[in-house]
């Protein structure tokens, strides 16, 4: 296990948001990490984390894929003449059960253009997704189940 790789993290996420990637930016971001790690400590939940990196990378890789092919769909259509779309939600019953991972899966459908994540059911099972065209639903189903979700649990189990 890496030592202080949460502090890493929040140390790298700092020098990405301020947007300034020096040495000394990146020391302070470290600091600013364990301080706040630290006072927090007691309300950080203790699970081990299995990040599995190939896996991680191929599912950024079909995020990147999927912004890009939606970005296209969505434009296509916007410029189309005759805009033919049936826009609705449709639940979505969740494999994923972990909050990390729904709030992953939750963000990835939102950051994709044409769908965005209305809710999440209390019992943590069904999440609720808005689409611009949601004419086939049980497609939009299966394109999460074998896309994002299937990704998501093979990079963190």
């Amino acid at each position: 296990m890496i030592p202080f790789r949460n502090e890493l993290i929040l140390a790298l996420v700092w020098v990405a948001v301020s947007g300034s990637y020096s040495i000394p930016n990146l020391v302070f971001g470290f600091a600013v990490g364990w301080v706040v790690l630290f006072l927090v400590r007691d309300q950080l939940q203790t699970t081990k984390a299995v990040i599995r990196p190939v896996a991680l990378l191929l599912l950024i890789a079909l995020f990147i894929k999927e912004l890009f092919l939606s970005a296209f769909r969505v434009a296509r259509l916007v410029l189309s003449p005759r805009m033919d779309i049936k826009p609705g939600i449709f639940a979505y019953p969740l494999k994923v059960d972990r909050d990390f991972e729904i709030t992953l899966l939750a963000n990835l459908i939102t950051l994709t253009p044409g769908t965005l994540s209305v809710d999440v059911s209390d019992d943590r099972r069904t999440l609720f997704v808005h689409g611009m065209d949601c004419s086939d639903p049980d497609q939009a189903r299966r394109d999460i189940s074998q896309g994002f979700e299937r990704r998501i649990l093979e990079a963190f189990r």
